[in-house]
């Protein structure tokens, strides 16, 4: 039986077992990226509620395992060389599972860099993006008088909308085929309309490509759990 002892953040989230894959997470727009993918590929996995509304992040058991004390991040105790390997950054895990697993990234290298390019993408401006639009629109933000913020991400996240927009045009996921790409994004799309409802203020009813393609990603069952992985409690 592999042996997680050495992990100070299994004392506080003990691994009922620890042969499978810990998934350190809350149903967050980042959160649900990692979740989406471990149900996408069938790997076996044990899902951990870190509630960030209690800042349980911060406290040291998690910081032991992700310094920047964000969610999600994984312990997988088969790791390359059949290591435990502990990882953070969603984009990072994503990647690593779709190489552990031959899935959802070509296995073509112009190809395989290109899904990098997206899920990039993803990280460096629609994750930063979306989440200040959301919270200068919907959250304490919304009550500041000044509204050039607001305006700012407004403007960023519309720019960023139309870039999928294009991409989508002609195509049903942002690769050839369902990927990393679209997994990374579908939960910050989806989080503007269901979460931050940001409809209107994005004028994203004048979009077709971006929420057909969001349709399409919800309809798969493996995203439909992924959703609700881990359970709020």
């Amino acid at each position: 039986m592999a042996d997680l002892s050495s992990f100070p953040i299994t004392k506080t989230w003990p691994a009922a077992n620890p042969e499978v894959i810990q998934l350190y997470s809350f149903p967050t727009p980042n959160g649900v990226k990692v979740s989406i993918m471990l149900e996408e590929t069938g790997l076996a996995y044990e899902p951990h509620a870190v509630n960030i509304m209690k800042n349980e992040t911060w406290d040291a058991p998690f910081l032991s395992l992700n310094p920047n004390g964000k969610i999600p991040a994984i312990i997988d105790p088969n790791g390359p060389g059949g290591k435990p390997l502990a990882l953070f950054e969603s984009g990072a895990i994503l990647i690593y599972l779709a190489e552990k697993t031959g899935q959802f990234i070509s296995a073509d290298p112009a190809k395989r860099y290109e899904t990098i390019s997206w899920v990039m993408f993803q990280m460096a401006a629609v994750g930063p993006m979306f989440g200040q639009l959301g919270f200068f629109h919907k959250f304490a933000g919304k009550d500041f008088e000044d509204k050039r913020p607001r305006d700012r991400f407004v403007a960023e996240s519309k720019r960023l909308l139309g870039v999928l927009e294009t991409r989508l045009s002609g195509r049903d996921y942002i690769m050839d085929d369902y990927s990393i790409a679209d997994i990374a994004l579908i939960g910050w799309v989806r989080a503007l309309t269901v979460f931050y409802g940001a409809e209107e203020i994005l004028d994203y009813g004048s979009l077709s490509n971006v929420p057909a393609w969001l349709e399409r990603c919800v309809a798969r069952p493996a995203v439909q759990r992924g959703l609700d992985i881990p359970a709020r409690g």
